[in-house]
């Protein structure tokens, strides 16, 4: 059985200050200003209170339409970094309970329960154990899988978790709306045809044929199907690495040539620290907190696995150019290591065992920067079949 956990709200919670600071305010995240500098199209607010929902205002709306619906509406500076500080807490306190968690975006996550039951005694023990491990209110669900988990989080109340078992998950699932898969972002795009075609639950949708959907809306049509009659893929539990950070108040060296000397202090700061062991750096995070409030956050994947403190430097300055205001703490925090930096060759088949370490570095550059499932390889399944998609498929890349 798969656990989700839904904090709602959750970058405006930790933005506002609290939960209690959104009981009977219209409240949204602001608009945050584009990396490369000057606006460019429509500003969009955040997430938005229950007050502000009720108002009309719902979550990535055009700016100037929010405030014609609701002029009193309180915007909140969007704060990234202290949102990470948070969400990474929160996956902490999980792991601590024995959890392997799978993150599904700020203020959702996924982890099996199976492993836990010898633990804590069970599905609502693990659930209990959960919730005082996380002491904020949170919204749970368990299914056979990630979505029925989903739609159970969603559909449960605060306080008691829905608890789906293998044979009445479908049947319940049929029932819920077909706006359930604008949360996954493999199906996103299909929730507007859905509804313009007059689909309104999931069981309309799994009465349609998976055929019948691939054919109209491809792979993503096909993958809407199986989530509607209770499918979905495997869990993918994050790697858990060691946290390596360094932070340094700003003071009077909040722009300028002087706040890129800070950041040289930290890089050379973060290489000195024993617990890299000689690692390389495949991606690191660059955040600051803003004197004006809020904060600035970007990860940055470096082209390759790098230990050269100027070589980090030159790709990390370019990326003071976007903050959107004066500093007043700037923060460089490792988010992914690399091979260490000293490798010894084997004696023989150097050239074999050079192209192998290069092809494994190529493979972890390419899911650092675009995801676990960006490198696929070529597998001969059926070379005699007639059709050219039944002969080789895509897999990915074994660890």
């Amino acid at each position: 059985m798969v656990a989700c956990i839904h904090l709602p709200r959750f970058e405006l919670v930790v933005a506002a200050g609290g939960p209690q600071a959104l009981t009977g305010r219209a409240l949204a995240v602001a608009p945050t200003t584009p990396s490369g500098g000057g606006a460019t199209g429509a500003q969009r607010v955040g997430e938005v209170s229950g007050a502000a929902e009720a108002r009309g205002v719902a979550a990535g709306m055009a700016l100037g339409e929010a405030l014609a619906r609701c002029p009193d509406l309180v915007l909140v500076p969007a704060d990234p970094v202290a949102a990470g500080e948070a969400w990474e807490n929160v996956l902490r306190a999980l792991e601590a309970i024995g959890a392997a968690v799978e993150p599904g975006g700020r203020g959702l996550v996924y982890f099996e329960t199976a492993g836990l039951r010898g633990l804590h005694g069970g599905d609502a023990a693990t659930l209990a154990a959960a919730r005082r491990a996380l002491a904020r209110p949170a919204h749970m669900g368990v299914g056979p899988t990630r979505f029925c988990a989903l739609a159970a989080a969603l559909a449960a109340r605060s306080r008691r978790p829905l608890v789906l078992e293998q044979r009445e998950a479908r049947r319940w699932l049929a029932g819920r709306p077909v706006s359930l898969l604008g949360w996954r972002e493999e199906t996103a795009v299909l929730c507007e045809p859905f509804e313009r075609l007059g689909l309104r639950t999931l069981g309309e949708l799994a009465r349609l044929g998976r055929a019948a959907l691939s054919d109209r809306f491809g792979d993503p049509g096909a993958f809407a199907h199986r989530l509607a009659s209770g499918e979905d893929s495997p869990l993918c539990p994050r790697r858990r690495e060691e946290q390596l950070e360094e932070e340094m108040a700003l003071g009077d060296a909040s722009s300028g040539e002087a706040l890129g000397r800070v950041l040289g202090v930290l890089v050379s700061r973060l290489l000195a620290r024993p617990e890299r062991r000689g690692r390389t750096l495949r991606a690191v995070v660059l955040s600051a907190r803003l004197l004006a409030g809020g904060g600035w956050r970007e990860r940055v994947v470096l082209r390759q696995a790098l230990s050269d403190p100027e070589r980090i430097w030159l790709a990390l300055s370019l990326r003071l150019l976007s903050l959107p205001a004066p500093a007043a703490a700037l923060r460089l925090s490792v988010a992914e290591f690399g091979p260490p930096a000293g490798d010894q060759g084997t004696l023989l088949d150097q050239d074999r065992a050079a192209r192998a370490a290069r092809l494994r570095e190529a493979v972890a550059m390419t899911r650092a920067l675009a995801g676990r499932d960006a490198a696929l390889r070529a597998v001969c399944v059926d070379p005699d079949s007639r059709v050219p998609e039944r002969r080789v498929v895509l897999a990915p890349v074994p660890e």
